[in-house]
């Protein structure tokens, strides 16, 4: 007995190759399925109540049970509609549209040429010609093109990396391994020769990739990414607004919004890109008294701790003023 998965896989294929070959005998469709006369009868049971939307009568699959329980072979009808074009609703159009443009940023060469072009047809063909804008952190073109040869050739590199976590820069020995997604930006997963073990590099952090002409070692299955707020939450964020933050329940759209008594706003948005997030957390700062999940502010949390560490780093470059001016380092009398 086959499982639900396996049936259904198994149903997809069927109805068109049924089509296709009007009264072929059970026994026949059992071998070319690899299955049991006994399981056919019983896809096709199933199969009797599948079709169109609706339900009713027309729009159900038609099967002559009395030709497969007493000849032994298949006839279909009323499947049709199987051979006229599909058309994407324009929800289902922007959403694929979303998917290829993020396939076309993370991607490199033939692949990104063709998502880009899937993209351009599936925006003439749909009419859906507004942009949709999309953020995705996934570094420099020319050291992502180096990254996936290097994983395709199975070759040591060396990474210049700018750590966020420490604030400093360092050169790891890595074996790259593979490419992937996490919450609108791109990650390597690559073997750290140093540490000896697997290490996450974040690749828009990536400044330099320097082939080492050595080949990669095995180092066992890749492990994946850990699965981030944006997954585990199906995009959906509360937040916590100081009155003066109320306008963002009038401007953006929301799935609820309550008054709280200390005069918050509690509002809960649907989130469809992280880095939007990131934005708007940003903007708002303190107006922000709390977000749920927590891990929703992560992006934003590094963002900013980056641009104080870039500005204090401008700043320490600067000399120093003299004593009594407001600017940079001298803020008034006595100070240095």
């Amino acid at each position: 007995m086959s499982t639900s998965a396996e049936q259904v896989a198994r149903l997809l294929a069927m109805v068109p190759y049924l089509r296709v070959n009007p009264g072929v005998p059970i026994a026949e469709v059992a071998k070319h399925f690899a299955t049991t006369p006994r399981q056919v009868m019983a896809d096709l049971r199933v199969l009797w109540m599948c079709g169109l939307p609706g339900g009713l009568p027309d729009d159900l699959i038609e099967i002559d049970m009395d030709a497969a329980e007493g000849e032994g072979v298949v006839h279909l009808g009323n499947v049709d509609y199987l051979t006229r074009p599909l058309r994407f609703t324009p929800d289902e159009a922007v959403s694929l549209v979303v998917a290829l443009q993020a396939i076309a940023e993370l991607a490199t060469g033939p692949l990104k040429q063709a998502a880009e072009t899937a993209s351009a047809k599936l925006a003439e063909v749909t009419g859906q010609h507004e942009p949709v804008l999309l953020a995705v952190s996934t570094g420099d073109e020319e050291l992502r093109e180096r990254l996936v040869s290097a994983i395709r050739a199975g070759e040591r590199v060396q990474l210049t990396y700018d750590g966020a976590a420490r604030g400093e820069t360092t050169t790891p020995l890595v074996d790259p391994a593979d490419v992937q997604m996490r919450d609108s930006a791109a990650y390597l997963q690559a073997w750290s020769l140093q540490r000896r073990a697997w290490r996450t590099y974040r690749l828009d952090r990536i400044v330099e990739v320097t082939p080492t002409g050595e080949p990669a070692e095995p180092h066992g299955p890749v492990p994946d990414l850990p699965e981030g707020w944006f997954d585990a939450s199906d995009g959906a964020v509360t937040l916590e607004l100081s009155p003066a933050a109320a306008w963002v329940a009038e401007y953006y759209p929301v799935l609820s919004v309550e008054q709280l008594a200390s005069g918050r706003l509690r509002v809960r948005l649907a989130v469809s890109d992280p880095a939007w997030l990131d934005s708007l957390l940003l903007r708002l700062g303190d107006q922000v008294a709390a977000i749920d999940p927590v891990d929703a502010g992560a992006g934003a949390a590094r963002a900013a701790a980056e641009a104080l560490r870039i500005t204090d780093q401008f700043c320490d470059s600067l000399p120093d003023q003299e004593p009594g001016t407001d600017r940079f380092r001298g803020h008034g009398p006595g100070q240095a």
